[in-house]
């Protein structure tokens, strides 16, 4: 956390690379030891700018936008807010979520997979994952987030993670 940003006229402490780092490779250390489906991480700091992207082989081509999505909505309201508190708030304004999309260039994707990364209660960045259902990349985030002693937002997954399912998956 070496990094200063300026925000209006506040300073505001960053993730750091080597824990950017850290987290992308322990979501993908999960995602593994869980047999998830191939995944795309996004870290970034608490300006929005990315510090690591990571995309397993295999993994599909608009994975990364999404990834960016979840990750960059999470900080995009400047509030606690996770990409899945962010659905559910948002979920019957619909005129206002759709505008979002628009005004965000695409980098607003308000599903679950999308954490903020906090170190003594301050956001310091947000990590976005893609790949398998909603549920479970947002299980590997916060899993990894914590892994490197940091807290997530959201803090817990999903009770019935570990349930969820994209359907059956065609072979390739």
């Amino acid at each position: 956390l070496q990094f200063l940003y300026f925000i209006g006229l506040v300073y505001t402490m960053s993730v750091s690379f080597a824990d950017s780092d850290k987290i992308a490779e322990a979501t993908l250390k999960i995602a593994a030891q869980e047999g998830m489906l191939p995944l795309c991480v996004v870290v970034l700091d608490a300006g929005g700018h990315i510090k690591v992207v990571k995309r397993q082989d295999n993994c599909g081509i608009m994975r990364f936008e999404i990834a960016r999505g979840k990750a960059y909505g999470s900080l995009g309201f400047g509030l606690d807010f996770s990409s899945r508190k962010i659905g559910q708030r948002l979920g019957e304004r619909l005129a206002f979520l759709s505008s979002l999309g628009p005004i965000s260039e695409g980098r607003f994707v308000p599903v679950p997979g999308g954490c903020l990364i906090k170190e003594n209660n301050k956001i310091i960045g947000a990590v976005g994952v893609s790949g398998d259902t909603s549920d479970k990349d947002e299980y590997a985030a916060i899993t990894a987030i914590q892994s490197v002693g940091l807290q997530s937002e959201p803090s817990e997954p999903s009770p019935n993670w570990r349930k969820s399912t994209l359907g059956p998956v065609p072979k390739l």
